[in-house]
């Protein structure tokens, strides 16, 4: 299979791009500038230059494709909140041009997504998209991905849980690494209680594969390895590698996410699983963390 992939060059994306072809698929994929085109063809895939903004570019990706993947976020628009929109909405923009190519064809759109929080349990496949806060608008344009499936789209999401990992790195365990750095404190909001669910990039790329092969139209799927680790557990092993004190910071200190970061938010993967026989085999979180350099 062909496969037309946005955010190739992230951490997520270039695992995904590794394991589609070592199983025999071949790739293209969107470039944003010169150094992430050759990044992408030391990677073995072909580098189509455009960003998500490019909707015609987008297209044109699609249309030579088998099936696309979607992966691309601009993660620095996280220091605002105006900023977060501006992402939403040119995201949401860029998923509805891909998956208005798709229409009619069968072929599979693979967006990402992210696991929501239900309070009092750990969320499952069966909840339904947050739609409220932050990030509420990528809640949407995921929902209009997959009724796409009435419209002859295989389309399906991956949410991934708030910290994909590898080499103790990513997500929000790795913005923890760096405001700690910045600050000289190990820190986390309230008591620390709070759990985050996490997935090792490794892992999830397997995921993404599995699910653009053979998942039914109109399916999510958890790439869920731990449930949930406890963000006091995340800040002390951060502070160890670092050297520095773990202790509870005002939400304030962690900016526009200072909300999000303070949600207690397990997840589980238990119908991925059972379903399509996904079994993640690398370090958990608390054992990735160990990577990280003082």
């Amino acid at each position: 299979m062909r496969v037309f992939i946005t955010g190739g060059t992230g951490l997520i994306g270039s695992t995904v791009i590794a394991e589609l072809l070592d199983n025999g698929h071949s790739v293209l994929a969107l470039a944003r500038s010169d150094s992430s085109a050759a990044a992408l063809i030391a990677a073995g895939a072909e580098p189509i230059r455009g960003d998500l903004a490019d909707l015609s570019t987008l297209r044109a990706g699609a249309a030579r494709a088998d099936g696309v993947i979607h992966l691309a976020f601009d993660h620095a628009a996280f220091g605002s909140a105006e900023a977060v929109g501006v992402a939403v909405a040119q995201e949401g923009a860029a998923m509805a041009a891909l998956g208005e190519e798709l229409i009619g064809s069968d072929r599979p759109l693979v967006t990402v997504a992210g696991t929501p929080a239900v309070p009092g349990r750990a969320s499952t496949e069966a909840d339904p998209s947050p739609i409220e806060g932050l990030v509420g608008g990528r809640g949407h344009s995921v929902n209009a991905i997959l009724e796409l499936s009435a419209r002859g789209v295989r389309s399906a999401a991956v949410r991934l849980p708030r910290t994909v990992h590898n080499e103790g790195k990513g997500g929000f365990a790795g913005m923890l690494t760096d405001i700690a750095r910045r600050t000289g404190v190990s820190g986390y909001p309230g008591d620390g209680a709070q759990r985050w669910p996490a997935v090792h990039a490794l892992d999830a790329a397997v995921l993404f594969r599995l699910v653009l092969e053979g998942a039914q139209a109109g399916t999510v799927w958890h790439a869920v390895a731990d449930e949930g680790d406890a963000v006091r557990d995340i800040a002390a092993v951060i502070g160890r590698r670092l050297g520095l004190e773990a202790k509870s910071l005002p939400e304030e200190t962690f900016g526009p996410l200072g909300t999000i970061f303070a949600t207690d938010q397990p997840s589980s993967s238990a119908h991925t699983r059972q379903v399509l026989g996904w079994e993640p085999k690398h370090p958990s979180l608390l054992e990735d963390l160990e990577n990280i350099e003082p």
